[in-house]
């Protein structure tokens, strides 16, 4: 069910992405931000609740609250208009969750591929502290474009492999080098990109 959630996570991030960058407009992000929101709260529910007091499983189980909260929170400042501070700084929150839940998957786990996704999950959510708690409305189109990417290249891709178990037939360690490699790559396109765009509108 983790890996489950994983792929629809993806989809959010890059609805959000594509909101941030204008592509997606007004408050057509709500629904998907509602319908994975509500999954990633009943499903990390779900599983610690049958986890039988198995540690690693409600380990495993906690983070996804860090992104159903988020989803939730940023449907409910969409549609009710509450100031965005709050967000940023439960964002400024997350990244440091996600930091300490990278350590845990490679000091713990040895699984270095999602130490790399969860530090990754980290910047994100620290630009997003950057843009809604520090006002750098700047950081709006990168933000957009790294949320976009990411939501690829750290979860919907992840996700499907896990889910039809072709992960397995490549080396943890391997993956990490992977998904760094393109979400890196990812980022230095949108850059290009965003230059180009704002060059071509002064």
């Amino acid at each position: 069910m983790g890996n489950v959630g994983l792929l629809y996570v993806g989809a959010v991030l890059f609805i959000n992405g594509c909101a941030l960058l204008g592509w997606v407009r007004g408050n057509g992000a709500v629904p998907l931000n509602i319908f994975v929101g509500l999954l990633q709260v009943l499903t990390p529910t779900f599983l610690i609740f049958t986890a039988n007091g198995d540690t690693n499983a409600i380990f495993n189980a906690s983070g996804l609250y860090l992104f159903g909260f988020t989803y939730l929170y940023v449907a409910m400042n969409t549609i009710w208009g509450f100031d965005g501070t709050g967000l940023g700084f439960f964002s400024l929150f997350v990244a440091i969750a996600a930091v300490a839940y990278a350590a845990v998957n490679v000091i713990e786990y040895e699984n270095y591929a999602f130490g790399v996704i969860w530090l990754l999950w980290a910047y994100l959510w620290w630009l997003f502290f950057q843009l809604l708690g520090r006002d750098r409305e700047g950081l709006t189109a990168w933000t957009g474009a790294v949320a976009a990417i990411e939501g690829w290249t750290t979860a919907a891709i992840p996700a499907f492999l896990l889910l039809t178990s072709w992960w397995d037939a490549v080396p943890n360690a391997a993956w990490a080098a992977i998904v760094a490699v393109l979400t890196l790559g990812g980022f230095v396109v949108a850059r290009s990109r965003l230059g180009a765009r704002a060059a071509a509108m002064a």
